[in-house]
């Protein structure tokens, strides 16, 4: 199993603004070191706490300060602008960062965002479902063009403009061929998105605040969309995350997930507060029945934060995969550092201690073949 990264951590109000992205920055950068294998970044236009406004222009910073880590968006948000725009700028990132990039991909989920840009009215899933195919048609076509959306929204074509012997006229095209890994990033239980991920060959993620019976919902889906256009889900394609901590001891450990002053309580917090507005705490109930006040920070921490020791740490990412199946990344959520050095040894020993430690628990796990 690989190990992955996902920024987008929820800064407390009052910090400056450059000190987190310079903190966001340096957990990239960390990561590489330690041999993650991606890290995808999210973005938000009006979010003081997730406040990278551009997941692409993040990533550019940090081309030449990582030699081997795959830069993800996490997510490009489609609806908030022309799938040309997306197309060109990441294949020209593409070619820049030497073939490590991977589009992420979702229609963009927070609605000030929308009505900042005058879309909150819109339906952004059928903006992001049109985007996503103009831009993989500019990708596999050749100027002049003629694509039109399947809605018609989006129209591209170069056909009254394009000058060969000028050299105008061409939206470039990535370097991997035929195209990056696309990534969607999964929000919802028995999410209908995932069995079109599926069909169109893009890679699920499975959002780290999900539990693990809504995670288990999720493959089923993506194997209904491989079947559908006669193909073969693997399992390797299915990236999960999920909030973790790791410490030397498990006091420690417990203390700096749990205690008031703790990044794990602050963002649950946030989350629960969002969810509750919106009216889906349901994403937290293990029991539909249970009313809406049954749902608690104390019991968020406990059903969603893995944390302790590396052993103990292993021990619930094996206990995790027996519920939801097997999956060929996990993709570590990153927060803010309130405390660097305990944030900073967390992802250290994830790579060193935990990973090495479960993935000995799989092959352990597997069959062995009898004799031909």
């Amino acid at each position: 199993m690989r190990l992955g990264y996902f920024s987008m951590p929820l800064h407390p109000q009052g910090r400056n603004w450059q000190d987190t992205l310079r903190e966001d920055r340096e957990a990239v950068v960390h990561a590489d070191q330690l041999g993650f294998h991606d890290a995808f970044i999210g973005e938000h236009l009006t979010d003081r706490h997730e406040n990278i406004t551009n997941s692409l222009v993040f990533l550019a910073t940090l081309i030449h300060d990582t030699t081997s880590i795959r830069l993800g968006t996490g997510t490009t948000n489609l609806s908030q602008q022309h799938p040309a725009l997306v197309a060109a700028n990441s294949a020209m990132f593409d070619h820049l960062s030497n073939g490590r990039f991977i589009l992420g991909v979702s229609p963009g989920a927070l609605a000030s965002d929308a009505e900042a840009l005058g879309i909150l009215d819109e339906d952004r899933n059928a903006i992001f479902a049109e985007a996503v195919d103009v831009i993989t048609a500019i990708w596999e076509g050749e100027a002049p063009y003629d694509i039109r959306s399947p809605g018609g929204r989006f129209t591209v074509s170069t056909a009254r403009t394009l000058d060969d012997g000028l050299g105008v006229g061409y939206l470039p095209k990535p370097l991997q061929q035929p195209r990056p890994e696309i990534v969607g990033t999964v929000v919802a239980p028995f999410s209908k998105g995932v069995a079109i991920m599926g069909a169109k060959d893009f890679h699920p993620l499975s959002a780290n605040f999900l539990l693990p019976q809504w995670v288990a919902t999720h493959w089923p889906k993506y194997v209904e969309g491989k079947e559908s256009v006669a193909t073969v889900a693997d399992p390797s394609d299915w990236r999960v995350a999920r909030t973790i901590f790791v410490a030397d001891t498990h006091e420690q450990a417990a203390q700096y997930a749990l205690d008031a002053r703790s990044p794990y309580r602050f963002y649950y917090q946030q989350m629960l507060t969002k969810m509750r507005r919106l009216g889906r705490l349901n994403l937290f109930k293990s029991d539909q029945s249970a009313s809406d006040d049954s749902v608690v920070i104390e019991q968020i921490l406990d059903d969603l934060v893995l944390y302790g020791t590396a052993d103990e740490v292993a021990e619930k990412i094996v206990d995790f995969q027996a519920q939801v199946g097997p999956f060929g990344e996990l993709v570590y959520a990153g927060l803010d550092w309130v405390e660097p050095d305990l944030a900073r040894r967390s992802m250290e020993l994830m790579a060193t201690e935990v990973m090495p430690t479960v993935n000995r628990s799989a092959r352990a796990a597997e069959p062995i073949s009898s004799p031909a």
